[in-house]
Order: structure tokens, then C-alpha cells, then sequence
């Protein structure tokens, strides 16, 4: 579920709207307040609790927005639809108002007991994999084999929610991807083509040190970096970077085969690389606005509305940011900007370069009726439903057939482009250990912004790091 042009409410609340479903990491809460959040989650599933045959409960985040309706529609009309074509049968949906951190400890409290577990179960696929290690939900693959429209489904985004153990645990709903914004005025001024498409990442810093030089009071490229920008440095920073280096045939933080994260090798090493020259070079913003928490906003919202930014390595969501109603109102960015695949370190295979997030549908381990939910899934999942819904939330299409329909990839400028990037895009290895993982990467990517630390010592503390949070479940890179 990310970013279009929706039509069906109001323009501002989809740009908050899209907020919610960008993945990143959630804040520890203490003690007290997430005794609080069980008692809250126990009683959101309490009034009449259990298993009823006929019924299907469905629990989803609701956004804390009370102008927000885009997910509680949507539900509603597919329950509408489900129950009249299984008469007998009825929806209860389960709505959970809360910010993304206190959502997902919500919904652990709940998947723990067969008496508030609901039988289906909105998951984000960057924590998906500790409810699956804790034993919270079942695999999805007898049913996924009988399922005709499970072809239909991009291989990639198939992957968001396969555990370690090869199963499948959720049916993705939408996902996003990544690539290079740039400003068309500033690489006229430049003397860079307004049709530009780097091969290399030489080719990304030449543009670059172009713009310094020709057009000295904007910031030439903005790479996302350190641990105030948290996972947003990580995602659309470091790993835009990695996995654009080797050959593409291996995950350069995990390897799967042994079930082990990965040292720090050479592509870990040129991504630092990449990002040390950024800063060194003085291409980025100053270190102390690229280390300021509130960096996305002002990306989002001052510097590129206001021709300030060359080039920004960023997500497919920037749009709602900038729609009537929104704070950051730029209805000629379509115009005024153009958008790159990011590229391969040195062009090779398959020469372009996304990462992407995504939320999945599950079904809890201790789900009074599996079966019936899963149905509903496939309510859901019609290609007429899959095409409202990717249109009505911003999304993009993790299904072929509505990939390829018109009236989707008319939808918002840019869908279209960031939709083809889904085919070779990377999903993290967001098994339970990862989000300390992604903590060392940022520490280690501020650590060449600031040049308290060369490449080479970053490296080696991100190795010592990543023993650390993995409990030495290390493997070469």
C-alpha cells in the first residue's frame, strides 16, 4: 500500500495516510506503558471473544487520524461483498487505532491467546518475521497452492513475507519502491539532460559535482544517512546502495543458505564508500541538516518544493507530501521534477537498483477459522478489489494484471515507473534480528558522514556490532 492519486477522499488525508505505511523501526516502550497497551488490545478483542464459526474477525490499523477512512471503507465494502456471496457467514472487523509502535505491540497481545487472536491480521512485513519466530501466525502455503490468483503476484513481492523456513506467511497488499528524484530546472542550469538515466554510480556523483559546481546555492543529492534518520537512512540510504554491488545473486546481508547474517565484505565497503564521498565531497546537505531527525520533512517539504535539492535518492510516497491540503502543496512537481532508476554500481545486471517495504494479510496460529479467512483474502484480492484498493491507498501493484491495466498506471504521475521497478526490486531479510542490524548500518553510515571513522573502521565496528545483535550468528561476507 503506497502512493497514487486518490480520487475517493480528501487529498490531504491521503498524504497523511500514506505516512503510516512506510516500514521502519519501532521505539522500545517501557514496562508500564505496554501493560497498558496489552490491557488496551485485550479489550479491543474482548467483547465477544472466542470462536464463532460464522464469523471472521479481521484486525487491521486504523490510522489516528479521525478524517482517515481509506482502510475502513475498503473493508467495509469487501465485507459487504463477502457476505452476500457466503450467505450465513459475517465479517466482524477489528479496527486498531493506534501509532505503528503501539499497533504492533497490540497485535502481539492479541495473536498470544485463542480467545482475542482474530482469524485474519494486518502485519508489516519489517516485523512480520518475529511474530512468525514467537509462533503467532501459520503458514499460508496449502492454501496458497489451490489458489489460482497467486500466480498473478510479482515473484519479488512474494518474498515479504517467506520466512527462513522457505513458508509463507502473508498475501501482500501493495508495497513500494525507490529510485532518483531530480529537479529538471537545476540540471538545465547544469547542463545534465533532463531525460537523464545514470548507468553507474560514477555517473550519479559526476551529475552531482556538476550541479556543485554550476549551480552552487542547491544541494546536489541528498542520500539519507545516521541513526537520526533511522531506518529511512538504512532502506533508501545504504541498502540502494548494496544491492547494487556484486552480481546480484546473493543478499549481501543474509545468507539464506546458512541462516546467518553477513560481515562486512566489499560491496558493504563501497556503499560506505559511496556515502563518505557524498559528505566528504560536500555533495549532501551540511552533516548537521543530513543528522537532523526531521531530515524526510524538510527533503520532502522545503528543499525540493522549493528548487533547493538536485537529486534526492527517495521512495515512490514523495507525492502525497505534496498534494492540496497536505502543508506542502506543489501541484507542478510532475513538471518540475523527472525520476532515474537508481543504477548498479558499475552498470552490471539488471542494471537498476529498488528496494521495498510492504504490509501482508496473515492468519494468526491460534485463529478460531482459518479457512473462512483465508476466503476472505481472496475476497480482497480480486483484481477488481486489488486495482481499487492500490489506487484508493496510493499503492503499488504487487499483481501483474493490475500492473498492467491503464487505469492504474494512469493513476499519479510516476506510478507507472516506480510499478516497474517492483520486478527487480530487494526486500530486506526482516527476520527478528534485523532491526539492530539496521542500527549498526546507520552507525556505521554516520560514522563516515561525520569522517569520525574511515571506511575501513566503520566496517569493522559494523562486524563487531552485528555480533553483537545477532548473538554471533555471523557468516563472511
Amino acid at each position: 500500500m503506497r502512493p497514487t492519486d486518490a480520487r475517493s477522499r480528501s487529498t490531504a488525508a491521503n498524504s497523511r495516510f500514506r505516512s503510516r505505511f512506510r516500514s521502519r523501526s519501532a521505539p522500545p516502550l517501557t514496562a508500564l506503558v505496554a501493560l497498558a497497551l496489552a490491557a488496551t488490545a485485550l479489550s479491543a478483542c474482548g467483547s465477544g471473544s472466542g470462536s464463532d464459526a460464522n464469523t471472521v474477525k479481521v484486525s487491521f490499523k486504523q490510522s489516528t487520524d479521525n478524517s482517515i477512512h481509506v482502510t475502513d471503507d475498503y473493508l467495509a465494502a469487501v465485507k459487504k461483498q463477502f457476505e452476500k456471496a457466503n450467505p450465513g457467514k459475517k465479517v466482524r472487523l477489528i479496527p486498531i487505532k493506534a501509532p505503528d509502535s503501539e499497533y504492533y505491540t497490540k497485535v502481539q497481545q492479541m495473536l498470544r491467546s485463542p480467545k482475542t487472536a482474530p482469524d485474519l491480521v494486518y502485519e508489516d512485513t519489517f516485523l512480520i518475521n518475529s511474530d512468525i519466530t514467537s509462533g503467532y501466525l501459520r503458514p499460508l502455503d496449502p492454501y496458497l497452492a489451490k489458489w489460482k490468483d497467486w500466480g498473478r503476484f510479482i515473484d519479488t513481492a512474494k518474498t515479504a513475507a517467506r520466512a527462513e523456513d522457505g513458508k509463507t506467511y502473508g498475501v501482500p497488499d501493495g508495497t513500494d519502491t525507490r529510485g532518483l528524484w531530480f529537479d529538471k530546472g537545476i540540471f538545465e542550469k547544469a547542463g545534465l539532460p533532463v531525460d537523464w538515466q545514470p548507468k553507474t554510480w560514477d555517473d550519479v556523483l559526476a551529475a552531482a559535482r556538476a550541479i556543485k559546481r554550476k549551480v552552487p546555492d542547491v544541494t546536489p543529492l541528498n542520500v539519507y544517512t545516521g541513526k537520526p534518520a533511522g531506518e529511512a537512512a538504512t532502506m533508501q540510504g545504504f541498502e540502494m546502495l548494496l544491492y547494487g554491488t556484486g552480481d546480484g545473486t546473493s543478499d549481501p546481508l543474509y545468507d539464506r543458505t546458512s541462516k546467518k547474517w553477513r560481515t562486512a565484505g566489499q560491496g558493504f565497503k563501497d556503499a560506505l564508500a559511496f556515502v563518505r564521498t557524498v559528505y566528504q565531497e560536500k555533495l549532501g546537505p551540511d552533516v548537521s541538516q543530513a543528522l537532523d531527525p526531521n531530515i524526510q520533512t524538510i527533503v520532502r517539504g522545503e528543499l525540493l518544493p522549493k528548487g533547493k535539492l538536485g537529486i534526492a535518492l527517495d521512495g515512490s510516497w514523495l507525492p502525497q507530501d505534496w498534494l492540496p491540503g497536505s502543508g506542502h502543496e506543489w501541484p507542478d512537481w510532475s513538471k518540475k521534477l523527472g525520476l532515474a532508476a537508481m543504477p548498479t554500481q558499475h552498470g552490471q545486471a539488471p542494471g537498476k537498483v529498488s528496494v521495498s517495504g510492504g504490509w501482508t494479510w496473515s492468519i494468526p496460529a491460534k485463529a478460531g477459522n482459518p479457512d473462512l479467512a483465508f476466503r476472505f483474502i481472496e475476497q480482497m484480492q480480486t483484481e477488481a478489489n486489488a486495482r481499487k484498493w492500490y489506487i484508493a491507498s496510493s499503492g503499488i501493484a504487487v499483481r501483474e494484471d493490475v500492473a498492467a491495466d491503464p487505469s492504474y498506471a494512469s493513476a499519479q504521475p510516476g506510478i507507472k515507473f516506480f510499478t516497474d521497478l517492483v520486478s527487480t526490486t530487494h526486500y530486506r531479510p526482516a527476520y527478528p534480528a534485523y532491526p539492530k542490524v539496521s542500527t549498526a548500518v546507520q552507525e556505521a553510515m554516520e560514522g563516515v558522514t561525520t569522517g569520525d571513522a574511515s571506511v575501513e573502521k566503520a566496517a569493522r565496528d559494523y562486524d563487531e556490532a552485528l555480533k553483537a545483535a545477532t548473538g554471533n550468528q555471523v557468516t563472511g561476507p
